[in-house]
């Protein structure tokens, strides 16, 4: 019962649909209805302006960090005799899923960029922050935020690769496993952005400025 119940608060802490409520707080709007139409952080920082727009972004991470940090010890309270790790992975997924697949917002939330990288904070910090550098850069230069956060995903598996296997550095399995199946899953939430890329119509961000 303590797994279920871990899975389900951690499901529902990621279904909070953060740039929804904001959308709603701030300017009455229901925020997947303008701009790109998606619920997630880079469409409230293009609606809703900068400051509401990493607020957005800082809660959706603790939805992804809070779980795997505290939360996954409901399931190892009570659990199978499993490592530290699996529950805290179970814990972080089922808020990532939560994200995307929102229950309060017809199961239709944002892509998951955020919401895993407060989960990956929680379980390697050193291999998130080169991840966040990638994105940074990668904004920085092309102001795509798609394409930045795809390749800051893709340094995610590559990171865990050379530090496994280059370095001798001991990873667990599991999450090696998670390091292939997180960035094909942002890829998956992406998938209308990364053709949008391909064409040359996707929309580049512009700081400082918001539209509405």
């Amino acid at each position: 019962m303590q797994l279920i119940l871990m899975i389900v608060i951690s499901y529902l802490m990621g279904s909070i649909p953060t740039s929804i409520i904001a959308g709603k707080m701030l300017k009455g709007i229901d925020i997947r209805t303008v701009g790109s139409g998606n619920a997630g952080a880079t469409n409230a920082f293009r609606i809703l302006g900068p400051t509401a727009g990493t607020i957005v972004l800082l809660i959706d991470m603790a939805k992804g960090f809070i779980p795997v940090v505290w939360i996954s010890q409901l399931g190892m309270a009570d659990g199978p005799a499993w490592e530290p790790i699996i529950y805290q992975l179970i814990a972080g997924l089922s808020a990532m899923f939560g994200h995307i697949w929102t229950i309060f917002a017809g199961f239709k939330g944002g892509k998951g960029v955020g919401t895993a990288a407060g989960m990956l904070l929680g379980l390697t910090p050193l291999t998130i922050g080169i991840c966040l550098l990638v994105f940074i850069v990668t904004v920085a230069i092309t102001r795509y935020v798609s394409l930045g956060s795809i390749l800051a995903a893709l340094t995610f598996l590559i990171v865990t690769l050379v530090r496994k296997y280059a370095l001798g550095i001991a990873v667990p399995d599991a999450l090696l496993i998670i390091s292939i199946f997180v960035p094909a899953l942002i890829i998956y939430t992406h998938r209308a952005n990364i053709q949008r890329l391909l064409k040359g119509e996707e929309n580049k961000m512009k700081f400082g400025k918001s539209t509405s």
